[in-house]
């Protein structure tokens, strides 16, 4: 490291006699290498910073080049900016503008001249303010506040109309002039708000939060006139975004002019241009509603004189039937005809009720010839004979299949399994299908099993297997 020598102090004493030259053994620095080497310093020690001030001495020579100088109240700075980079920028200096710019301390070696290479170049608050919007928009983004599946439509009709604004704005005063145009059969709630400075935002916020809670409108308008970015910006707070995500109330935006978009517009149902365009929005066109209510009218008179007509024509048609008959003549008619069928009925009931009788006498003859008396007797004598006969057979054959029983079950009994499980053998069978276990190997490890005794049946697990 190079070390710079300073001159003898006035109050130090001089040496008693002159001595060698101090210059003989110092390191000696053109001003080129001193130049270069804090130039260095400058650079390595300080790195990329951002520096605020108020432009002077503005200069764009035919190179391309900008060279200005930064100044505050106190001190003023030189700055460069190539022409590679402000062909990036987004506007072009003016003498006295406060810009905040961005670049690396540096040293102009030719004439010593302390300076600022200037990267990058911002309007003062205005960029603080976009970068705080770019930053708050890309975290409530992601945490879906903006999804559209959040989005909520709104009323056709609504009965009441809750406005969040300043109360003295123009913005009222536009608003409540379209809804009373547009659809005066609406209501309008005012929740008083200021729309602009530090007290904004929580009033705001507090707003959204009653008529969240209160519940007494259809739909939410959240307006305000134009203005700058700092005018707008508590319809950039946080605050807001998150308590317009919280109300329950479908909520439309109209904030500053088309071209302002704010946080509180991504976060909102729907957005407005502009707060006569969220009146708009929020009601009908009750020109368009009594056009259709006259077209309606129409309809349904119309329709009305047609079902009248096929009323009438129906009528006539029923006029003409009944008239052709007519219910007194078919009642002579069917009254005379019930004599005749009621004179028939009595003829034929006196002559069936004759041949009945008749019929009845012959019957009677003919069983007399023929009582079952004496053929009863004779079967019952023939039944005593062959009952006596087959209960003697029946009880050979009972005997006889007795005997075969007996034979058969003590055969049985030999080869019975059941004998098998009395002499403490079991049967295995596997629990998941009731296969038939006669090997090792068809059960796992765990696995269930049902082992049938002579009485009950006992389920088990493998614990380990043998082969």
């Amino acid at each position: 490291m190079a070390v710079l020598m300073t001159e003898p102090s006035a109050n130090r004493p001089l040496p008693a006699r002159p001595g060698p030259s101090p210059a003989a053994a110092a390191d000696i620095y053109s001003i080129s290498r001193l130049n270069r080497e804090a130039k260095l310093l400058l650079e390595s020690g300080l790195g990329v910073i951002w520096a605020e001030g108020e432009i002077s001495n503005f200069s764009r020579p035919s190179s391309g080049h900008w060279y200005f100088t930064l100044k505050d109240r106190d001190a003023q700075l030189r700055c460069a900016m190539f022409r590679q980079r402000n062909a990036l920028a987004a506007f072009g200096p003016r003498e006295g503008q406060l810009v905040l710019a961005r670049g690396r301390v540096s040293l102009y070696e030719a004439r010593g001249d302390f300076q600022l290479l200037v990267e990058y170049l911002e309007e003062a608050g205005i960029g603080a303010l976009q970068r705080a919007f770019t930053e708050l928009q890309s975290r409530l983004a992601a945490e879906g506040l903006f999804a559209p599946e959040r989005k909520r439509s709104l009323p056709a009709v609504p009965g009441r109309i809750g406005v969040i604004t300043s109360p003295t704005g123009a913005a009222i005063r536009d608003i409540l002039h379209t809804l009373a145009k547009r659809f005066p059969a609406s209501e309008v709630l005012i929740y008083p708000v200021p729309v602009q400075g530090a007290a904004a935002a929580p009033a705001i916020e507090a707003a959204l939060d009653l008529a969240s809670a209160r519940q007494e409108c259809d739909v939410l308008i959240l307006a305000r006139g134009g203005g700058s970015l700092e005018d707008l910006w508590a319809f950039n707070d946080e605050r807001v975004a998150r308590a317009i995500s919280r109300c329950t109330i479908p909520l439309v935006t109209g904030i500053g002019h088309e071209v302002d978009f704010t946080i509180a517009d991504f976060v909102a149902d729907v957005r407005a241009p502009t707060p006569t365009a969220a009146a708009q929005l929020v009601v009908p066109d009750r020109q368009v509603w009594l056009a259709r209510f006259v077209q309606l009218r129409a309809r349904l008179l119309a329709a009305a004189r047609r079902q009248l007509h096929d009323e009438r024509t129906r009528l006539a048609v029923l006029t003409g039937r009944l008239a052709q008959s007519h219910p007194g003549a078919r009642l002579v008619q069917h009254s005379q005809r019930l004599d005749e069928l009621e004179q028939r009925l009595n003829r034929a009931m006196a002559l069936g009720a004759e041949r009945a009788a008749t019929r009845l006498q012959a019957l009677r003859t003919r069983l007399s010839s023929r009582s079952p008396a004496a053929a009863l007797r004779e079967f019952q004598l023939r039944a005593a004979a062959g009952l006596g006969r087959l209960q003697g057979a029946a009880q050979v054959t009972l005997a006889r299949a007795q005997a075969r029983l007996e034979l058969a079950a003590r055969a049985l009994q030999t080869v019975s399994p059941l004998a098998t499980l009395a002499r403490g053998f079991a049967v295995l069978t596997r629990a998941r299908d009731g296969a038939l276990i006669n090997r090792a190997d068809m059960l796992a490890a765990g696995e269930q099993f049902d082992a049938r005794l002579a009485v009950g049946v006992i389920r088990a697990s493998v614990l380990a297997r043998r082969s």
